[in-house]
């Protein structure tokens, strides 16, 4: 039986402490549920903060690198795969994720979203951005979901996964 992975996206270097706070929760929640975490795999911002949480829970992390930089991997990223492709890994990101999890809002971050509400992937939207969560609500009622703490994303995962 596959494995279920979880996608948590995020700004890098834009991230806010509440973005961190919330990005470190949610692996760490990952890594309890025995699921796999799945994020851009670099050494900034949310993608780093997921892996570290991830990893204080003895959880296994996938990190899909936009670059073939060995130097901007997560120190806590377990499997890396470098893609040498830039954003268009977002993609990858996206369509290899049971579940995919916004933590903040940034430019990449709303790709990634525009691309699961393309292929009809859930998302759940954890971010203080009101109008990024009306936009994306507006855009896919039946797979967007809003939640406002890493808890209630994780408790929104087990309902979309049964």
């Amino acid at each position: 039986m596959r494995k279920i992975i979880v996608g948590v996206m995020g700004p890098g270097e834009k991230a806010t402490a509440s973005d961190l706070q919330n990005a470190y929760q949610l692996g760490s929640l990952i890594a309890q549920e025995k699921w796999i975490l799945l994020t851009g795999g670099r050494n900034a911002g949310v993608m780093d903060a997921a892996n570290k949480g991830a990893k204080s829970a003895n959880g296994l992390t996938l990190g899909i690198l936009p670059r073939n930089e060995q130097d901007s991997i997560s120190d806590e990223v377990d499997i890396a795969i470098f893609t040498d492709m830039g954003n268009a890994r977002n993609n990858i990101n996206v369509l290899s994720s049971n579940v995919i999890i916004a933590c903040g809002m940034g430019a990449g971050t709303g790709l990634e979203i525009a691309l699961a509400v393309k292929a009809n992937q859930p998302v759940i939207l954890l971010n203080d951005d009101a109008e990024s969560k009306a936009f994306f609500k507006k855009l896919s009622p039946d797979n967007v979901y809003l939640v406002d703490s890493a808890i209630d994303a994780i408790a929104t995962t087990k309902a979309i996964l049964k």
